[in-house]
């Protein structure tokens, strides 16, 4: 008999194959299983297209990338939100499918306010009345993990109540489960694997999802960026309200403002479009290169507009569900690719991406730099109003899959948030010259890092640390030093006890021949007598 299942086993034998089930009739439903038997190692498997009775509609007159994306959309919000998140590995897919990917949107039917007044009396350990003195049962928006409602705490402050979507995490778990199988296969029997990962892409999703479960760590991610912009009247960020925030509900300052997208909005009130792209690029590179911590959902939905004054507008941001932040070596060595790439001095770029570990150590450089060259000339060849650093970025992410570069989940995340501020800037002022702003940004971040200055500077960051070592040297440098007269002492011993060993062997060999003589000579002697 084999082993005794558990209860979370046994409900696996269960849910898969009922999932699986679903995937396979959706996929089939929209001509997805034609792309995947469509492949060479499918190839005994291609008739098989054919006896799918959804084979012969019009839906297969669509791309692949827009059959891939209703899909999704068709397996529900936990599948869309994976979409979205697996939309910003330009460096794995193709992209015509990553392209239709980021068209994704959580267009999920919100639940019944109902649930979400329960959720949070069961959150706060008491009726809804105790804690706010109006709560709008009508959802303001639903996404596929949470939605929000308006409310008024009992101070009278306007807020918005972000709250998890019932059994959310039930839900993640099983299509992570799921997903995590499929990718074994994939791994076990699928040779390009190597290169596309599957295991990794499924842990990467499950993390970004399992992050967003808990929105104690939104609100602290919140709560640093409203910091870091403490002073400033680029940004805004909306106050949150600790005492009624827990992991299962946020609470937080309600915001008012004309979304991003609002274009007409925008400019009937005034605002100076020009000025609103430029701060929305300085903005990121502010948030990247001073803070070292970004937001990195920044899509049109997440993003409003202060008229308060149009002509020196400011960004309210919200959702904080997914940031980012870069090591210091990463953020060198980003500014100086940035730079290397605006004086078209690929050969630094090559020598860049070795030197931070995104390529092997035996690339070739002259290849890699090639290979930047016929990715990057044709776009720069075009006037400062049409160089897209986004289409710079998606011909770079193709020499990637070439070169199977090593880009970490930070880095695709930043490449993700500046491909969304650029369109976001060329969207409000289609006449901006993003770099020729950005540039001189990133080349002063630069200066700032090396020279005298830089220099004298971390010598004052490291003083209290170094003053409270010091005291301390004088023993471990006589700890060290005994250690090493220790280590040449035994060395010495060691190669004494050879030499000796080396000589008593060759006295012990000498008295086995000059035995051997002896014993030789009389038995000679013997013979001849």
């Amino acid at each position: 008999m084999g082993p005794r299942l558990r209860g979370d086993d046994n409900m696996k034998i269960i849910t898969r194959p009922l999932r699986l089930a679903r995937i396979i009739y959706v996929m089939m439903r929209y001509n997805v299983d034609e792309i995947i038997l469509g492949k060479h190692w499918f190839f005994p498997l291609r008739i098989a297209v054919y006896f799918n009775p959804f084979y012969w509609t019009t839906g297969r007159k669509l791309t692949r990338g827009v059959r891939i994306r209703l899909a999704i959309e068709a397996l529900g919000p936990i599948f869309v939100k994976a979409g979205q998140i697996v939309s910003t590995r330009r460096d794995l897919l193709p992209d015509d499918i990553t392209n239709e990917l980021a068209k994704l949107q959580d267009r999920v039917s919100p639940f019944p306010g109902r649930k979400a007044k329960t959720i949070i009396e069961q959150a706060q350990g008491c009726s809804v009345d105790k804690v706010f003195k109006e709560f709008d049962i009508k959802a303001l928006a639903s996404a596929s993990i949470a939605q929000v409602h308006a409310a008024t705490l009992l101070s009278g402050d306007s807020v918005v109540v972000k709250v998890l979507r019932p059994n959310v995490r039930a839900m993640i778990d099983r299509d992570i489960d799921l997903l995590m199988m499929l990718a074994s296969i994939a791994n076990r029997y699928w040779y390009n694997a190597r290169h596309f990962k599957p295991k990794q892409i499924v842990t990467e999703v499950a993390q970004t999802l399992y992050d967003e479960l808990d929105l104690m760590r939104e609100a602290a991610n919140a709560s640093q960026l409203k910091r870091n912009f403490a002073h400033s009247d680029l940004l805004h960020v909306p106050k949150i309200y600790w005492k009624q925030t827990n992991p299962n509900m946020l609470v937080m300052e309600r915001i008012h403002g004309i979304p991003i997208h609002d274009i007409a909005r925008l400019k009937s009130a005034g605002v100076n479009m020009r000025k609103l792209a430029e701060s929305g690029i300085e903005l990121f590179f502010t948030q990247i290169f001073r803070d070292n911590f970004f937001h990195a959902d920044l899509h049109p939905g997440n993003i409003f507009v202060s008229v308060t004054n149009p002509k020196h507008p400011t960004f309210i941001l919200v959702d904080f569900g997914i940031v980012g932040s870069l090591s210091k070596e990463d953020q060198r060595y980003i500014a100086e690719n940035m730079v290397a790439f605006f004086k078209r001095d690929y050969q630094r770029v090559a020598e860049l991406h070795i030197a931070c570990g995104w390529l092997s150590p035996d690339t070739r450089v002259d290849q890699f730099e090639g290979a930047v060259r016929g990715a990057s000339e044709p776009i720069f060849e075009q006037t400062q109003y049409d160089i897209s650093f986004g289409h710079l970025l998606l011909k770079l992410f193709q020499v990637a899959r070439h070169f199977q570069i090593n880009i970490q989940p930070q880095l695709i995340l930043l490449q993700k948030t500046l491909l969304g501020i650029e369109s976001l800037s060329r969207s409000i002022s289609p006449d901006v010259e993003i770099w020729s702003f950005a540039g001189p940004q990133v080349e002063k971040w630069l200066k700032r890092q090396i020279g005298v200055k830089a220099f004298f500077s971390r010598i004052r960051e490291n003083l209290p640390l170094w003053s409270e070592q010091l005291p301390q040297l004088p023993s471990l440098l006589f700890e060290t030093l005994s250690e090493k007269r220790k280590q040449q002492v035994e060395e010495r011993f060691a190669q004494r006890n050879s030499n000796n060993n080396n000589q008593d062997s060759y006295k012990v060999k000498f008295a086995y021949f000059l035995t051997g003589v002896i014993a030789t000579a009389i038995g000679v002697a013997i013979y001849v007598h």
